[in-house]
């Protein structure tokens, strides 16, 4: 069997922002609201992303501490700090997730594929072999050709 699809495998190919690989999905929605939903959506999920929205929101840091007040700190970590940085950061992981999921359907779509073809009844060696095996044993006349010993009669 092969070996299990791995996150870390995915990972490079969907957290990076990528505008080929945006004008390519951008060709496959047709309207303008799906286009610009997923350009913004595929701008947004991405780590460059995370760490520009991180840059800004550090920008605003001093200015909260310099208040002196607890409210406003903690107002700037909830409000600028974990809505811009976690967006993105929770984009890139249901992306993420969302390629590791489709590889793992596939392989599994691939395995049910093999599977099926061997269970195929006119495969040689495949599930005719055990059916025409199960059908001796339930026709007495097959049975006791194959057996060296009679069947025991019940009184």
């Amino acid at each position: 069997m092969d070996a299990p699809v791995k996150v870390r495998e995915q990972l490079p190919r969907v957290v990076r922002f990528d505008p080929r690989e945006i004008r390519k999905a951008v060709g496959e929605v047709e309207g303008f609201n799906a286009k610009f939903a997923l350009v913004i959506t595929r701008s947004v999920g991405t780590m460059a992303c995370a760490y520009l929205f991180a840059v800004i929101a550090l920008i605003s840091l001093p200015a909260a501490i310099t208040s002196g007040q607890v409210i406003v700190i903690v107002a700037w970590i909830a409000q600028t700090f974990l809505q811009l940085v976690l967006l993105s950061i929770i984009m890139v992981g249901q992306t993420v997730q969302s390629v590791a999921s489709d590889a793992r359907a596939a392989k599994e779509f691939a395995d049910t594929e093999t599977i099926l073809d061997r269970l195929d009844v006119d495969t040689a060696g495949g599930i005719r072999d055990v059916l025409d095996a199960i059908h001796a044993i339930g026709n007495p006349a097959a049975a006791s050709q194959t057996r060296k010993t009679p069947p025991r009669r019940s009184n």
